[in-house]
């Protein structure tokens, strides 16, 4: 993420809020320290980001996941 600086902030506000309104959220910071994240309102906060099935249909778990290699995990543990 961007981190610009107050004084950048000023002079390219326009610039900035339209590239944060297409997605491309920023940071201002004063003295380098950060003080404020830009973002569009639409923008999902951090807790609410749903990861789960976000690669729905593009990989295929086989049916044998479970036991896949059982036979060379044996023997490596057995001393075979």
């Amino acid at each position: 993420m961007r981190t610009v600086n107050i004084h950048e902030a000023k002079t390219q506000l326009s610039r900035l809020v339209e590239q944060a309104a297409k997605g491309e959220p920023f940071v201002i910071a004063k003295a380098g320290k950060p003080l404020v994240k830009v973002m569009p309102l639409d923008a999902p906060e951090a807790g609410e980001m749903k990861r789960l099935g976000f690669m729905a249909g593009q990989i295929s778990v086989p049916d044998d996941f479970d036991t896949m290699g059982a036979a060379q995990i044996e023997r490596l543990f057995a001393g075979k």
